[in-house]
């Protein structure tokens, strides 16, 4: 009788894993874009740190992002049990802090005089460029906006993977959540860690004997600062591709329209979708910033009319 009831509950056991890996992979397919978008905005987030602090800052975020999915994962799954409408506000509260991000760097870049003196980057720029100043004060606070980052596109991955299992038990819901968190946050991060000290292994294999090494090592030091230039723009790029994709998806009317152009380009409908909801992040997210700095600057008024 015992053994009868094992075999029955090693048989339950498989069932579960079985259907467990095929939701895993259905989550994985459909998150493989947002973590394309993940690894260019983290890899972005880290970098313009001294090389010697590359890999602590990177180990940093890995472990608040760590944190932010230990949070995450059981939140998803109580707001979808209770009241599932709150997890798409709060993934629109994370899609519209997005946008405003990626449009104030680039604002920042192209038009610095129309957005308040940042007197932080001034101060990181004198001390990346005294060796006497530590800069650990500094990467704190970057740190924290790389995690911060980290736990809106940690939300939208959770989202959806939460979506690939829709149908499935609590208890296989929980599992595949935390499958992807776990592989995803590893994944990305070790990527990041490889990304940021490519020209630390150009320079190692420059200084071996031997021709190709040396070659290899020539490409990779001269290719390392045009790819952190690249995963910079990508990286920006990205933030109004998750944000303006999330409020796209969230705003019903929005998407229809979004769908509606797109499918007008045939062919290119997929180009043209992330096209538009690029846009949308920026239009969003320049609107956003140019809230955000009146105000500031009435505060900044009010507050100095009453000293």
């Amino acid at each position: 009788m015992a053994g009868a009831s094992l075999l029955t509950l090693l048989d339950d056991i498989s069932v579960i894993l079985d259907d467990v890996s095929v939701m895993t992979k259905v989550a994985a397919k459909k998150t493989a874009g947002v973590l394309g978008d993940d690894l260019a905005l983290n890899a972005e987030q880290v970098t313009g740190v001294k090389a010697n602090r590359e890999l602590p800052v990177v180990w940093a975020v890995a472990k608040g992002s760590f944190i932010n999915k230990l949070i995450l994962v059981p939140a998803a799954l109580l707001i979808s049990t209770i009241y599932p409408p709150l997890v798409t506000f709060l993934l629109m509260c994370g899609g519209l802090f997005l946008a405003y991000e990626g449009a104030e760097k680039v604002i920042h870049k192209f038009w610095p005089h129309l957005l308040p003196h940042d007197e932080e980057q001034n101060a990181r720029l004198q001390a990346n460029a005294d060796e006497t100043i530590d800069l650990v004060a500094f990467e704190k606070q970057k740190i924290k906006g790389a995690i911060r980052t980290d736990f809106i596109l940690s939300a939208e991955i959770i989202v959806i993977a939460l979506g690939a299992a829709a149908s499935a038990t609590l208890l296989e819901k929980s599992l595949v959540l935390s499958i992807i968190a776990i592989s995803i946050t590893i994944g990305v991060y070790g990527l990041v860690a490889g990304i940021v000290k490519i020209d630390d292994l150009g320079l190692y294999l420059m200084q071996q004997s031997g021709n190709a090494k040396q070659k290899i090592g020539e490409f990779l030091l001269a290719a390392a600062p045009k790819l952190m230039k690249f995963l910079s723009i990508a990286g920006t790029l990205a933030m109004f591709l998750v944000g303006g994709g999330i409020l796209v998806h969230g705003i019903d009317f929005l998407h229809h329209e979004v769908e509606d152009l797109a499918h007008l380009t045939g062919v290119f409908e997929s180009m043209t979708t992330m096209l538009l909801n690029a846009l949308v992040g920026l239009i969003v997210g320049a609107a956003v910033v140019a809230i955000v700095t009146i105000i500031g600057k009435i505060r900044g008024k009010n507050e100095s009319s009453t000293h």
